[in-house]
């Protein structure tokens, strides 16, 4: 089969089919997030974090960023969409904006061996829900995939010299398990964390 190319219209989505955070309680969202468009020491108000990024929760400094020695961890919010006549899950994300103080406190889930989601968060922000993200992914079953230190986004994973794809990848590492739908059927990807 040919691997197919994850490219998205709108934000990035996340469907949960077994996240064992949901029952162990490994729920992390007291923390502000600094997203890598504002490495700077005041908020950006054109920050932005969509469903299925990967930021560490890096209690350290106090904050949810890409930095840190904190684990990598799965941004999936509550959605808030006002119109369900208009509005499916590729409308929402978080937004600085949208927050009174400016800063985006997002819930980030760990993830452990053996969880299953399915999303189609590859590539980099969505400039708004009708954007086109052209993510440069193409994914089989089968293939490995890790998280982008730079974007917090999912990427996919080759063998490096004398290693195999697995031992190549870092920590969090999924395996796409179906090369699958997202619910309004954007082409997606069920993963399996093996790493």
């Amino acid at each position: 089969m040919a691997a197919t190319a994850i490219n998205r219209k709108g934000y990035g989505q996340v469907e949960p089919n077994h996240l064992s955070a949901q029952k162990t309680g490994q729920i992390y969202a007291q923390l502000p997030a600094m997203t890598y468009n504002s490495g700077a020491t005041r908020w950006d108000p054109t920050a932005q974090l969509e469903q299925g990024q990967f930021l560490k929760y890096n209690y350290a400094n106090g904050r949810a960023s890409l930095d840190g020695d904190g684990e990598w961890m799965l941004v999936y919010c509550e959605e808030k969409l006002y119109d369900s006549r208009r509005q499916m899950h590729k409308d929402f994300c978080l937004k600085a904006s949208d927050f009174t103080d400016g800063k985006i406190y997002p819930r980030l889930f760990k993830t452990n061996i053996g969880d299953i989601y399915t999303t189609n968060t590859f590539g980099s922000l969505a400039a708004g829900p009708d954007a086109t993200v052209t993510s440069g992914v193409s994914l089989d079953v089968g293939d490995v995939v890790d998280v982008n230190s730079s974007t917090g986004f999912l990427k996919k994973v080759t063998a490096g010299a004398g290693s195999t794809v697995i031992e190549t990848a870092t920590v969090p590492a999924f395996q796409v398990v179906k090369v699958y739908t997202m619910p309004d059927s954007q082409v997606g990807v069920k993963l399996q964390r093996v790493k």
